[in-house]
């Protein structure tokens, strides 16, 4: 009842009178009165949309005040001390290193630009997910880090809030809230029923009231409290939650929230109240991790059980699953949600919805409150299965991943709270738990060694849940707590749950099995390893590095113990699960053995960091040999990659190899493997593991003595590069350090250098490929001081380039000269090298380094052989790789193949070998006594070598060996004969005896390494029966009776026995021999005289005499065998065709003779190469040339001959068979955007900056013009001006000629070729045949002769007067239309396809568009527009003279012969040619017609425009004295428009004294030609009418101040007559050929008048020039300058008035200039990035700018579209007439729209290190690069963006 009655009243006044009760000490009536209207009002069965409830609301809360001034008042309350602005995705933040005490701090743009971070580390970025800004939170952020505001603690000093003022929020919040609750239990439906559901919609409904909540969130610290309070008070939830007794509704409301519980698979409170009261005593709610998960969960109703529908395949999961339930800490753990407050509800529905951006801000706008913060972190985990259950079935995962993590980033990320939430809620159980349960859906059964019978299961990188990353959000929780020391500690004591993640590992352990194809190409390629890759890196290997950060030091000695107990009890259950016994399963790889990984890398941190024995960590010998077997697979299968075997199936294997060894995986990868297979090698027994390698590497049968043999494994094409790469595989295993005692600067010297060399690199490229601790939390930031510091001392920066091609180079690193001669190690490049290419590119550069600094010329030098670092003692057993016999074996086996020519040996393998043989030498076994001298007998078929010692084996002869051969062996074929005597030849070391004996002998060693096999069978088995305690002294059987024999075996084998009495000694030194190609390359002397230092970088040769050398010094018995050898070789034989010598200098001959042919070829194409350049380069404009040949004696009036680039023939341009000129037709606004000054415009960073276009060059002349049309007769007016400055045609040739008819056919081929690159042939593009320069139209060349005939030219002394009349007379003559032919078609296409370039608006400014008076002006317009922009192009004057690249290349001379002709079709009406009106003093015409306008005034017309006319519309070809004639005439006009505008700039006092000087002056001598009396006399005419000069007076005037000196005078009207002797001269240059002189500036008007004959070429330029000089009147100055006057004063007072400032006209303007733009990039990017479209008032998603004119667009926006056209191409049509320039704000990269294309220029802002950061993913600091944005400008200036880019696509309007 009183509810009603205070609804009808005024809000404001009820809600003050409410205030009033309350505030009583008896308030009961208030309250009563206040819920009643609250019923009323927040009534949840009205629909959410009305607003009515909401303003209540408002009202209620201020009290009675206006809400905004109630939130004012809440605000001066703010006590918070942190900043906590929560943002969205996309938005723009900051992140400094330096101040982070957490990787993940973010600070918002205000907070880190009112933060002092100067030359800290910091990075600008896009936010992914959404974040929180962390200012004045010392949790994460160092304080130095705070903004001025959050530095001060503001929050301390405020005064405390008076109780009334959030009184009525205290009492109104709690049902507000209670009400959105009611409204999401009411909207929210199962998915799984029937009716379609519409989240989206309840949550539109809510958008009011949430955002109500999240502005009470921004009033401070103040209103948070209040609403912390209500949010977790669990009375007022108790009260509120279930509605009174009597409310139906709510009740109803109620149900359905529980039924919601339910179907979450949740108990709902009242089910669990029973159970609690009983646990009530013991431990209430402390429950642990998976009951939820295990057997006991109800399974919910929306997800009937997966297992049924996959016939039984589940099966293994489901077992699995249940199994696991049991091993948890206590069932019952979250087997319930209990909701005891609104916050918790309101989380529940937050996920429900699937977490809602409003929600998801609002609840993260509270965090700056602390108990807020617990409070909703503990409520947080509760949820967190209920999360993950809820992302597994979400459609949109993505979005919801982001939002997950924007929420726990901000709560995980702090140290003191994760701490907090693990001991109390046991967080790391429930994370382990919720990620094993996710993994568990998608596990299939393991098809690993033994498909049938294998019981591991894995995870099916096929499912969505991989590829699509779903579980990234809670392994990125995971990892971020793990970042916390103390959690991290927790989890590693915890040995339950250890366990668990063991277990939760293995599920990654040999996924993405790889199967090889051996028949067909596999059909389908799967791209799941990307997933596989991806899933091993984020859950397995980061949270392992996660882990690893906190093992450090001694103190965690037991950790790592525990872990890697775990591993190798987890490891023996999968081998147990695969099957595994000894032998890998054939044609399988999988590249995915997290656990291997863990072992090996906490083995490592445990030898490395901790002080711990590595022997108490190995298992046991067997064990080893298990763990040995799948990485080297691993290796044995990249090689066979790389060799092709595994081509059919597809490129993505080659994918897998790739991002195996990949910078971003190689440390969490291939190093691991390489470093576990190194602590087995080292404990294993060294002959049994170099004999696993072959045998992995299927090259056994390849290592036999005999020439011949089967391989039942690999195809011969694939021996060679397999041999490689197990020899590879050997010299890495043996040569590299990183986890076998290098510091962590070492490693990071040598992963620098190793990519330095393979290429030069950026700085960011170079920070990516550098592999660092890929947990970003592991506090090694890239980045830091070392790698800085590291990268300074190895490599020199070279500053970023502008090449002339216009490839744009970025600032690059490149190694220092001693870094190639000292560290370059080829072992690590190949060992980090994803693309072979690579390991080609840093030998290439090694050798040009070694050329240029003269340390190796001849040939091409071998890798250089790097000393390494010693052992850590733990691993010193892997030198006794190198000391075994075995290896040996395969050493000498192989230098004797290569020293035989055997097929498949390469230089390749001889470096390896060799390598081997010094890694040995430099790596001694410690307990072999030196140089024993061995007993040498010659019992060597059972035991090749006495010992294990390399040294002592180096000198050690080998005899006899038996070989196994097939029966077609060469070997077999010649034992049939009786053998040779030997006697004699096999003492000698001859060549040819070699072969004789080679038939009996190869046998003795052969039945040895064909006994790997069985060899390491037995190994295998005796170290598993411990039957024999020293397996290595193991005799090697004789027969070949144990080989295992490879199963189908084609034709027999037959023993055989070859002699061979070589030592690895002797045949190195052949090797030598052989290399070197000289008999006896060492003499015996030769050790004695070699130099020590001399073998670090150089071929095969240096490295066999650095062998030898080494061996020498090491051991004196080598010593002497070596001299012994080297003495004994024999003289030399008479050389045998066959022998390998022979063949080798036969060789040489063939290569010396190919080079010889190959320099031919080379020359004569440098010869044609040349000539082309000269002819591309020089091509005159073809009569240049003329003025030169003047004097000469033969005057040869011969035509010009053009060559045509496509049929090659050369010969002149006829009428029938015309020549035209390659051009290229653009719209050019350059022109017209030239202003007054010379500096350039600035573009605008604030909202007080402005750019005023109205100052420049086109819009004055639109202007000019309209204010003429205004007054004057139209087609007169269209003759007294020049248009085109905005959008004027502009026509450049790149100088080569064709025939019209070759090009169409030329035209005809391109577009039946479609492969077309970026034009379209339709519009008439192509490129030119010859050079390839981008061209749109050919323009035809007059049939001519080439010195234009040499009387047009010849000096002539006719008066002035005649020449006056001649001229008179030409215009007379009517144009004679030209005869139909070829070429008058061709030019009128021409004329067609220069009106085609530009828009219509840019061509009709007449009363009637399409009259012939508007095509006059365009076409004449076309000219001057081409001369103006020559002009530009030489600087904006002529002080340079001729030699003009710009006039190389110049068109204009072809270009007028097309105008003129086209312009003879009009003739100008004699009353009104303006000839006369220069020449005569007319009668005075009465103007007859009174009704029309006037003509335009002479003073008021354009000079050079007039000049342009006249030469077009006469008969061409014009004569050079009548040209000048028409210069004369016209100068004597520009100079009274000077003298008219200089007056009116006087003041009316200085007018009237130079008008009386003036005066005085006429009657003097030559008073025509002194400036004096001619302005005197100006003046006087003008003042007749009142009104001209008064126009101006109320404007001070701009000089007033400086009285007017003769010299000022004299310099402002020569400023004013230049630009119209500038285009004279330039029109004389390309008519008639004349040079154009340089000059200095000053000097420059003498010059040009002298150049156009206005002066006499003065001997030595004269005391200073007076302009006044030029002039050349024909009759009397005085009168023709009344008559010009007279047309000025005549007007009426209207038109006098306005078109005064028609008389005050400027001729001079500067050159054209880009938007001049701030140094730092971040000043353009924060006043833009956040400025909203003019057109919309939205922020557009893509904002630009364009550096022309500073206009904002929105590239590719659709709100700002027009007609199917994007703003950016409809701004580019108008502001540069279809050029755009743009600078794309949130990529800092600029494009170019060209027409109908565009393309990426690239970016004038550069960081640091002078890269480009497209996109800013960096984020570093840009600043300006001066040199690019000059090139910018210029290909601008010059026309050239078509020319210079070469990357142009369509952009259908779209931009």
């Amino acid at each position: 009842m009183m509810a009603a009655l205070l609804l009808r009243r005024d809000k404001k006044s009820t809600a003050a009178q409410l205030k009033a009760d309350l505030n009583r000490t008896d308030n009961s009536f208030g309250v009563r009165q206040l819920q009643e209207l609250l019923d009323c009002v927040l009534n949840p069965e009205k629909p959410a949309a009305d607003t009515e409830a909401l303003d209540w609301c408002k009202c209620l809360i201020a009290g009675g005040e206006g809400f905004e001034e109630f939130c004012k008042t809440v605000r001066s309350y703010d006590n918070a001390t942190l900043c906590g602005l929560v943002w969205t995705a996309n938005f723009v933040a900051y992140r400094c290193r330096t101040c982070g005490i957490s990787p993940c701090m973010s600070l918002c743009a205000e907070c880190f630009n009112n933060g002092d971070h100067t030359s800290h580390d910091f990075n600008m970025f896009r936010s992914q997910a959404g974040g929180a800004c962390d200012c004045g939170d010392s949790n994460v952020m160092r304080e130095t880090g705070f903004c001025r505001r959050h530095r001060l603690r503001t929050g301390e000093n405020v005064p405390s809030v008076p109780r009334d003022l959030l009184l009525m929020s205290e009492m109104v919040l709690p049902r507000f809230i209670i009400c959105i609750i009611q409204y999401l239990r009411d909207g929210y439906t199962e998915p799984d029923t029937s009716t379609e559901r519409d989240l989206q919609k309840v949550l539109q409904q809510l958008e009011a009231q949430i955002s109500f909540l999240e502005d009470l969130t921004k009033m401070g610290g103040a209103m948070r409290t209040v609403l912390t309070k209500i949010l977790t008070n669990q009375e007022t939830f108790k009260d509120l939650s279930m509605g009174q007794e009597g409310n139906l509704y709510a009740k109803n409301n109620y149900e359905k929230y529980l039924s919601a519980l339910k179907n979450s698979g949740l108990v709902s409170v009242e089910e669990k109240a029973q159970a609690e009261s009983s646990a009530e005593a013991g431990e209430g709610v402390s429950t642990g991790p998976l009951g939820l998960l295990g057997a006991a969960a109800p399974v919910s109703p929306d997800e009937p059980s997966k297992e049924d529908d996959q016939d039984g395949e589940q099966s293994v999961g489901q077992r699995k699953r249940v199994k696991l339930s049991s091993t948890t800490k206590d069932p019952s753990i979250m087997d319930s949600l209990k909701h005891k407050c609104f916050l918790e509800e309101l989380l529940f529905w937050t996920i429900k919805y699937e977490f809602p951006q409003k929600m998801v801000t609002f609840l993260l706008n509270m965090l700056p409150d602390q108990d807020y913060k617990i409070t909703f972190t503990k409520t947080f985990v509760q949820h967190y299965a209920f999360i993950m259950k809820t992302l597994m079935k979400s459609h949109e995962s993505d979005t919801m991943s982001n939002r997950i993590v924007h929420i726990s980033v901000q709560l995980f990320s702090n140290e003191e709270l994760a701490r907090h939430v693990t001991e109390e809620c046991q967080l790391l159980d429930i994370m382990v738990t919720v990620l094993l349960y996710m993994m568990e859906s998608c596990l299939i059964k393991s098809e690993l060694q033994d498909e049938e019978n294998n019981r591991h299961v894995v995870v099916n990188c096929g499912e969505a849940l991989l590829k699509n990353n779903t579980y990234w959000p809670l392994v990125s929780d995971f990892i971020n707590i793990l970042s916390h020391q103390s959690v991290a500690k927790k989890f590693l004591e915890d040995h339950s749950l250890l366990m668990l993640w063991m277990s939760f590992v293995s599920f990654f352990q040999g996924m993405n099995l790889n199967k090889r194809e051996l028949s067909e190409h596999v059909e389908f390629e799967s791209q799941t390893y990307y997933a596989a890759f991806a899933a091993e890196l984020e859950a397995c290997a980061q949270p392992m590095w996660g882990l690893l950060t906190h093992c450090k030091v001694k103190e965690t000695q037991e950790y790592t113990k525990t872990v890697v107990r775990y591993c190798l009890e987890t490891l023996q259950i999968w081998f147990d699960a695969i099957g595994f016994v000894d032998e890998p399963a054939p044609n399988q790889v999988t590249f995915h053995l997290p656990l291997h990984r863990y072992y090996a890398m906490f083995l490592s941190k445990a030898v490395k960091c901790q002080g711990l024995d590595l022997d108490s960590l190995l298992p046991d010998q067997e064990m080893l040999m298990k763990i040995m077997v799948h990485p080297l697979q691993i290796q044995a299968s990249l090689s066979e990659i790389h060799s092709n075997m595994w081509v059919r199936n597809g490129l993505q294997i080659k994918g897998q190899a790739m991002t195996y060894v990949q910078s971003h995986f190689c440390n969490s990868m291939i190093d691991p493997d390489i470093f576990l297979l190194q602590v087995c090698a080292s404990r294993l027994d060294p002959d049994y593991f170099i004999s696993s390698v072959f045998e992995r590497f299927k090259v056994v049968d390849l290592l036999t003595m005999a020439s011949v043999h089967q391989n039942a494994v690999l195809d011969s094409e694939q021996e060679r590069p397999m041999l490689e790469g197990a020899l590879t595989f050997l010299v890495i295993l043996c040569s590299l350090r990183i986890h076998l005692g290098m510091a962590d600067d070492e490693i990071l010297r040598a992963e620098m250098v190793s990519q330095l060399c393979m290429n030069d690199r950026t700085h960011s490229s170079l920070l990516d490929l550098i592999p660092e601790n890929p947990n970003p939390k592991s506090g090694i930031v890239p980045g830091s001081c070392s790698f800085e510091e590291m990268l300074s001392a190895v490599a020199d920066f070279k500053a970023p380039v502008f090449e002339p091609g216009g490839s744009m180079q970025q600032g690059m690193y490149t190694p220092k000269a001693e870094v190639w001669e000292k560290e370059f190690d080829p072992i690590m490049v190949v060992l980090r090298t994803v693309y072979r290419r690579d390991v080609q590119s840093a030998m290439d550069r090694y050798s040009a380094f070694l050329k240029q600094s003269g340390m190796h010329t001849t040939g091409n030098p071998w890798p250089p052989y790097k000393e390494r670092t010693p052992l850590h003692p733990c691993y010193q057993g892997l030198d006794r790789l190198l000391h075994c016999k075995t290896l040996h074996i395969v050493i000498f086996t192989l230098l004797y193949k290569i020293w035989l020519d055997h097929s498949n040996m390469s230089e390749h393998v001889l470096c390896m070998v060799l390598y081997l043989i010094e890694l040995g030498l430099d790596n001694q076994v410690q307990d072999d006594k030196e140089d024993e001298e061995p007993c040498i007998e010659e019992h060597c078929h059972d035991s090749w070598f006495p010992g294990s010692n390399l040294l002592c084996n180096l000198h050690h002869v080998i005899n006899y060996v038996r070989v196994r051969v097939p029966e077609t062996a060469p070997e077999v074929k010649r034992d049939r004969e009786p053998p040779p005597s030997t006697s004699a030849e096999a003492s000698s070391f001859g060549q040819n005896s070699r072969r004789l004996t080679g038939n009996w002998r190869e046998n003795v060693r052969e039945a040895q390494v064909f006994s790997l096999v069985a060899e390491r069978r037995r190994k295998f088995q005796e170290i598993i029966n411990r039957s024999s305690s020293e397996a290595s002294q193991a005799v090697r059987p004789k027969s070949g009776a144990t080989r295992w024999v490879p199963p189908g075996t084609p034709p027999q084998l037959v023993t055989e026995i070859l002699e061979i009495r070589e030592s690895m000694l002797s045949l190195l030194i052949k090797l030598h021999q052989k290399l070197s190609a000289k008999q006896n390359s060492l003499s015996a002397t030769w050790l004695e005289d070699a130099g020590a230092d001399s073998h670090a970088h150089g071929d095969g040769i240096t490295a066999i005499e650095r062998i030898l050398t080494k061996a020498a010094t090491r051991s004196r018995q080598s010593k002497r065998s070596i001299q012994e050898i080297c003495g004994k070789v024999s003289p030399p034989v008479a050389p045998k065709k066959n022998s390998p010598t022979d063949r080798k200098t036969d060789k040489e001959e063939r290569r010396l003779r190919a080079r010889e042919r190959q320099q031919k070829l080379l020359a004569e194409f440098a010869s044609r190469q040349k000539s082309f350049m000269e002819t591309a380069m020089d091509v005159e404009s073809p009569d240049a040339e003329a003025a030169m040949d003047l004097g000469a004696s033969e005057v040869i009036e011969s035509e010009v001959l053009y060559d045509c680039v496509i049929c090659g023939q050369s010969g002149p341009s006829t009428e029938d068979r015309p020549t035209g000129l390659v051009v290229l037709l653009q719209a050019s606004s350059v022109l017209g955007h030239r202003c007054r000054s010379d500096e350039a415009k600035k573009l605008p960073t604030t909202d007080e900056e402005h750019i005023y276009p109205g100052d420049t060059c086109g819009a004055a002349h639109d202007v000019r013009l309209s204010l003429m049309q205004r007054f004057f007769k139209d087609s007169s007016c269209l003759q007294s001006v020049s248009i085109g400055w905005d959008g004027g045609v502009y026509v450049q040739t790149c100088g080569h000629t064709l025939h019209i008819d070759c090009h169409k056919s030329y035209m005809e081929s391109l577009r039946n070729d479609q492969v077309l690159q970026g034009f379209s042939v339709d519009k008439g593009e192509f490129t030119c045949p010859l050079c390839r320069q981008f061209a749109n139209s050919v323009l035809p060349c007059r049939p001519g002769r080439s010195t234009e005939a040499v009387s047009w030219h010849m000096p002539n002394n006719k008066k002035t007067s005649v020449l006056v009349k001649e001229v008179a007379d030409l215009q007379e003559q009517l144009g004679l239309f030209p005869t139909e032919s070829n070429l008058s078609k061709e030019m009128e296409l021409v004329i067609k396809d220069i009106k085609n370039t530009t828009q219509r608006k840019y061509m009709d400014y007449g009363r009637n568009p399409g009259s012939p008076d508007n095509d006059f002006l365009f076409m004449y317009s076309v000219a001057r527009t081409n001369l103006e922009l020559e002009l530009v192009h030489r600087g904006g004057n002529l002080c340079s003279g001729g030699a003009s690249a710009t006039a190389k290349r110049s068109c204009l001379n072809q270009l007028f012969h097309v105008l003129a002709m086209h312009m003879r079709l009009y003739s100008i009406d004699s009353a009104y040619n303006p000839w006369t009106r220069l020449t005569q003093v007319a009668p005075s015409r009465e103007e007859c017609l009174d009704d029309d306008r006037p003509e335009v005034p002479m003073l008021f017309r354009d000079c050079p425009s007039l000049l342009i006319i006249f030469v077009l519309t006469m008969p061409q070809p014009l004569r050079k004295e009548h040209f000048i004639c028409l210069v004369r005439m016209l100068y004597n006009l520009q100079y009274t428009q000077a003298l008219a505008a200089l007056s009116a700039k006087f003041s009316p006092e200085e007018r009237q004294a130079w008008s009386t000087s003036g005066a005085l002056k006429k009657n003097t001598f030559n008073a025509e030609k002194s400036y004096e009396a001619l302005l005197g006399h100006v003046i006087a005419e003008l003042s007749k009418e009142k009104t001209v000069y008064e126009v101006n007076t109320e404007e001070p005037y701009m000089l007033s101040s400086s009285v007017w000196s003769p010299q000022s005078i004299e310099y402002s009207l020569q400023q004013f007559c230049l630009p119209y002797l500038r285009l004279s001269c330039l029109l004389l240059h390309h008519l008639y050929g004349d040079n154009l002189s340089g000059c200095s500036e000053e000097d420059e008007f003498s010059s040009l008048a002298t150049c156009v004959g206005l002066l006499a070429p003065a001997p030595q330029p004269s005391n200073p020039m007076h302009s006044a000089a030029c002039l050349d009147w024909m009759v009397n100055a005085f009168d023709l300058m009344t008559q010009w006057c007279s047309e000025v004063t005549g007007l009426s007072d209207t038109q006098a008035e306005q078109s005064m400032t028609l008389l005050v006209q400027d001729p001079q303007w500067a050159s054209p200039h880009l938007l001049c733009l701030p140094d730092n990039y971040n000043i353009i990017f924060q006043y833009y990035h956040r400025k909203a479209c003019t057109a919309c008032k939205k922020v557009p998603k893509d904002p630009a700018l364009c550096l022309v004119c500073g206009a904002f667009v929105c590239l590719k926006g659709l709100c700002c579209k027009q007609q199917g056209i994007c703003e950016c191409v409809l701004h580019s049509q108008h502001c540069g007439a279809a050029t755009g320039i743009f600078l794309l704000i949130n990529a800092s990269v600029i494009i170019i729209i060209r027409g109908h294309r565009f393309c990426l220029w690239g970016s004038v802002y550069l960081d640091a290190h002078g890269e480009e950061d497209r996109d800013l993913r960096r984020g570093k600091p840009l600043f300006l690069c001066e040199e690019r944005y000059k090139v910018l400008e210029q290909q601008w200036v010059l026309h050239t963006f078509d020319h210079i880019n070469k990357r142009w696509g369509p952009h259908y309007n779209g931009l």
